[in-house]
């Protein structure tokens, strides 16, 4: 008997489609936009699912003080979008919720078109609360988070098979982190076909789990939905009685990540280290590793386009020919950079109202403002950097990144951020862009002189903001954690922060103390004796790494592989079922 056509499902909770829909809030959504655009260049058969978001993540305000203040960013998908003419009801708290949809189509170089189906629950047929599901990403409370779940996950998968698509046996299901783990409970209600919830056995289990993919993508504890157990059992309902007969509950809650692990052939992190990490956090899975990469036609500034398209002219449709950026003529590199970079400064002028200098070594860093990700480490020491932009070289950054609006914490290191920059004075400039999204992240991956990174290590599960200015020939002084761990080449693509301390093995020290400590010196000493110097001093020489980080980075680091790989190890029938196997010790 012949195979059935291969379809792919991915559902993600938030997915950047383009810069006027605010339906994502960070990294998680650029990567499955970028994802969905590299599907369509290559003209695989995908169907992707998320939510409408109508009040989007939220627009940011940042005070005099860096104090944030946020506001909605509502849109109406009926000026965008096509309504797709089918519906489907979910049962939530025992009561059916009406489930719509928008269309927006992803389109390829070549044509091909990937539809992106956005959930909405905004029907009169439902209730006030119900009607709101769909409005607010990561927004609400538990009861909210877990309802808008149900929506995503069973909603999405029934929507699909109104559509024709999930009733096809060849389709396989990608969950994009955990947030769409109960569409396998869908799948396996219509596994069972009209049996009890008493008959269904581990065979259905593993029926269902020969179509489901999963990705997880953070070590962090906050990033695995986890839901009390009276909670769930109240918006499930009858379902409860599925996860009870097949013992799918984590001691008594509902946890998303465990949940697709159990019912997923194929698990895996987003870079090497997280797999590592990964199955260290969930040994009786086998986790797989598939490192994230950027959509590279996507995230390439224009004079950097045209740069390739004049010696590399195969590289938009085959990113590996990006490889050959080792023979780019640095004259013209450093052009395409001055082009770019000046077209940033612009960007944040217009922005912010300060004009910085574009002869200054300008360093970058921008990404969701979270504790762990520790924007404001290198300015553990003022004193330092004031010597370093005296006697280095002139010195300049640019910031910018969202505080999810209950994050204190977050938020308080925005403000940490702005008093370093109100002591620094004139010393050198900082600048705190708000309202971070995807024009001003193209804008500033592309055009500062270096990427910092310094998250606390193991945290990072991969990061694609330094794969994206490696694209740009920016390279990055990261902490070698996430892909950075597979992308740096010292002196050759960048550098790396950290290094060994006797305090990190002490078990009387604290542990995040000692790293600060120990990363913050190790990032002073690389720009101070390695870095600046080599950009003031021996500019040529900075142009050979930019090439490099352009040859070997942005040639691997990009979707097109990322969606080949999944295509051929996880998607394609046949592919293993290890992944319900215990791993082996």
């Amino acid at each position: 008997m012949a195979a059935a056509p291969l379809t792919v499902a991915y559902f993600s909770m938030e997915v950047c489609l383009e810069q006027a829909l605010p339906t994502y809030s960070g990294g998680l959504g650029v990567l499955a936009g970028d994802t969905l655009r590299s599907a369509a260049d290559l003209a695989l058969p995908m169907v992707a699912v998320t939510l409408a978001h109508r009040c989007g993540y939220f627009t940011q305000h940042l005070g005099p003080d860096g104090r944030q203040t946020e506001t909605t960013s509502e849109w109406d998908p009926s000026e965008r979008l096509a309504r797709v003419p089918h519906s489907v009801t979910v049962e939530i708290e025992g009561r059916p919720v009406v489930v719509n949809a928008w269309r927006y189509d992803v389109r390829g170089v070549g044509g091909h078109v990937v539809p992106v189906y956005l959930l909405d629950t905004r029907d009169d047929a439902n209730g006030a609360y119900d009607r709101t599901l769909t409005d607010t990403l990561y927004g609400g409370d538990l009861r909210y988070r877990l309802c808008q779940e149900v929506v995503l996950g069973e909603g999405g998968a029934a929507l699909l098979d109104a559509l024709g698509v999930g009733a096809d046996t060849g389709t396989q299901y990608h969950i994009n982190e955990g947030h769409a783990a109960l569409l396998t409970l869908h799948l396996l209600e219509r596994q069972l076909g009209g049996r009890g919830a008493g008959e269904a056995s581990v065979a259905d289990v593993e029926a269902v789990a020969r179509r489901t993919i999963f990705t997880t993508h953070t070590p962090v504890p906050a990033g695995h939905d986890k839901f009390p157990g009276d909670l769930a059992r109240g918006v499930l309902g009858a379902r409860a009685k599925l996860m009870d007969a097949l013992s799918l509950w984590d001691h008594g809650q509902l946890n998303m990540t465990r949940l697709a692990l159990r019912c997923s052939r194929y698990v895996n992190g987003v870079a090497m280290r997280h797999q590592q990490v990964s199955q260290e956090m969930f040994p009786e899975y086998r986790i797989e590793s598939v490192t994230n990469g950027v959509h590279a036609t996507t995230w390439t500034a224009e004079p950097f386009r045209k740069l390739f398209d004049k010696h590399i002219a195969e590289w938009r449709q085959d990113n590996l020919y990006l490889r050959y950026a080792v023979a780019l003529p640095t004259d013209e590199l450093r052009e395409a950079h001055r082009v770019a970079k000046q077209t940033m400064l612009d960007e944040v002028a217009r922005r912010t109202g300060q004009t910085l200098d574009p002869k200054a070594f300008t360093i970058g860093f921008a990404r969701r403002s979270a504790t762990y990700k520790r924007a404001d480490l290198v300015f553990s020491d003022l004193d330092r950097l004031r010597r370093i932009a005296r006697e280095a070289g002139p010195l300049q950054f640019v910031f910018a990144g969202k505080a999810h609006p209950r994050d204190e914490y977050g938020k308080a290191l925005i403000r940490n951020v702005y008093e370093a920059a109100r002591q620094l004075g004139n010393a050198l400039r900082v600048v705190y862009v708000e309202n971070y999204e995807m024009t001003l992240g193209h804008r500033l991956t592309s055009g500062v002189d270096l990427w910092l990174n310094n998250p606390l290590r193991p945290l990072e599960a991969s990061g694609t903001s330094g794969m994206k200015a490696a694209l740009n020939g920016v390279p990055s002084l990261s902490v070698l954690d996430g892909w950075w761990v597979e992308g740096c080449v010292e002196g050759a693509t960048g550098w790396a922060i950290g290094r060994d301390d006797k305090a990190l093995a002490d078990p009387t020290t604290d542990v995040t103390t000692a790293y600060a400590r120990s990363d913050a010196a190790s990032l002073y000493d690389k720009l101070e004796q390695t870095i600046v110097p080599l950009y003031y001093g021996m500019p040529y020489k900075w142009a050979e790494v930019m090439r490099t980080a352009i040859a070997v980075n942005g040639s691997y680091f990009n979707t097109q592989r990322m969606v080949w790989q999944y295509l051929h190890n996880a998607y394609l029938p046949g592919a293993e079922l290890a992944a319900l196997q215990p791993a082996e010790a």
